[in-house]
């Protein structure tokens, strides 16, 4: 009699390995039934093919059966620390920088203000509203002498003392040069076209116009320049 060969639940690689040989197992028993053939070399054939079936089965599951070692999942876990040291502060850089983006929105109603009060000469800061604080942006200020605008951000972009950025607006200098750059005079009315320059923290001087001819920030700002959008870098 032909026994068929097992095929244990060890893997589903092993079971899908020993699904042929079953088949030619199977095939052979048939071809060795005294109804089909009446010689001993096809008994003797049928057995070998199971032999050699099962010794076929018994390496599948050898080889489905290994995982990791602990060296190939030390290399893994080393390799995965390094990309997330990179890639971590990489990321947080970016939520932050998206949402500095939030305090530039908010300052275009103080920009406006600004333009308008310039035109007509009054008090840099007249008729603006400070909008209230958000969950990004503590406040939005407008000096009243110099129509800078300063933001200033709340913890979750950084801390307290480098948190700021400063707009500075600026006109033509048409008395001393077309191109250089001159600040804003409380008081008078200004012509020529209002321009912003955003500063961020160890940004000092102006790359407006001709180079050290636009006015500078009168506080300085704090900001960390890898958190500042590209414009508000040195």
């Amino acid at each position: 009699m032909i026994v068929s060969p097992s095929v244990s639940a060890s893997g589903p690689r092993a079971a899908r390995a020993a699904r042929p040989c079953a088949s030619r197992a199977f095939a052979a028993h048939a071809f060795a039934t005294p109804a089909l053939a009446t010689h001993a070399f096809a008994t003797n054939a049928a057995a070998s093919l199971v032999q050699s079936c099962r010794a076929f089965v018994r390496l599948a599951r050898r080889w489905a059966a290994p995982g990791f070692t602990l060296i190939e999942l030390m290399i893994v876990l080393a390799i995965v620390g390094v990309i997330a040291a990179y890639a971590i502060p990489a990321y947080q850089d970016y939520l932050a920088r998206s949402r500095v983006g939030e305090g530039l929105s908010l300052a275009s109603a103080a920009r406006l203000a600004v333009a308008e009060n310039a035109a007509s000469g009054n008090a840099f800061g007249a008729g603006y509203m400070v909008p209230p604080a958000t969950r990004n942006v503590a406040s939005v200020r407008v000096d009243d002498t110099t129509g800078q605008i300063t933001v200033a951000f709340t913890a979750r972009i950084a801390p307290e003392g480098s948190n700021t950025i400063v707009l500075v607006p600026s006109v033509p200098d048409n008395a001393d040069s077309p191109t250089a750059r001159v600040a804003l005079a409380q008081g008078s009315v200004q012509g020529g076209t209002l321009t912003w320059e955003c500063f961020a923290g160890g940004k000092s001087a102006s790359s407006l116009g001709e180079p050290g001819t636009g006015p500078a920030p009168a506080e300085a700002a704090t900001l960390p320049a890898n958190l500042a959008p590209p414009e508000c870098r040195a």
